[in-house]
């Protein structure tokens, strides 16, 4: 039997992974999710899909940096590192966000957060991450694979109960309580930012089929794209 190569704690620790910068160079044109529905064509023309006035209001959040990070929550150096990076502490109670400026943070499970940042950013971000932070820990680049849909509007909860089985009432789900659930027969990242706005974290594979859900089923009340 060959011997095997163990790393001693020290070794471990002195360990950086490996972190690359997803964003291409300038010779790259970044397309987000939706690119092919073209909604700054729509935004510009001042377009109303359905037939009413406008009572929603749809915009596109594109290119952000998406970040997946999983620490120990009662581990107190780790929360402090992650304040030092983010300018802001990750939020512990559940169903509950933060944000401060560009950034946000998002509440997923007791060890989890979702991080998001602009996304020229998000590879300095990770990389003070792996700076900062010590012992185990993860953090995942998940940028591209998602798109941050806003709606807002007089109509927005209403349309949203014909999408999500999750009560929107603004005594149980108040300004930045955050959801995980079904939408549209589909899953969505719920945020609540305003009595009358909500954002929207959907999957790149289903973004196309939310965007045309939302088309049909905002018909009664007229959708407005915004740049």
């Amino acid at each position: 039997m060959s011997d095997l190569n163990v790393m001693t704690a020290a070794e471990m620790a002195a360990t950086k992974a490996a972190v690359m910068d997803q964003v291409p160079g300038p010779e790259v044109q970044g397309q987000s999710p939706l690119h092919h529905a073209d909604l700054a064509s729509l935004a510009k023309a001042g377009t109303v899909l359905g037939a009413a006035a406008g009572g929603i209001q749809l915009r596109e959040h594109k290119l952000l940096g998406h970040l997946t990070l999983r620490l120990n929550p009662e581990n107190t150096d780790q929360l402090a590192a992650a304040e030092r990076v983010l300018g802001m502490a990750l939020p512990l109670q559940p169903l509950t966000s933060v944000e401060k400026g560009s950034y946000s943070v998002r509440w997923m499970s007791p060890d989890e957060w979702l991080i998001l940042v602009p996304g020229l950013e998000a590879f300095d971000v990770e990389s003070r991450f792996r700076d900062e932070m010590g012992g185990h820990y993860s953090l995942v680049n998940s940028s591209g694979g998602s798109t941050v849909l806003e709606l807002s509007g007089a109509d927005v909860v209403e349309l949203l109960k014909r999408c999500t089985p999750i009560d929107l009432h603004p005594t149980v789900f108040p300004v930045g309580k955050v959801v995980s659930t079904v939408f549209a027969k589909s899953s969505a990242i719920i945020r609540r930012t305003g009595e009358q706005r909500f954002e929207l974290v959907v999957r790149r594979s289903f973004s196309d089929y939310i965007w045309l859900w939302l088309q049909e089923v905002s018909r009664e009340f007229g959708l407005v794209v915004k740049a």
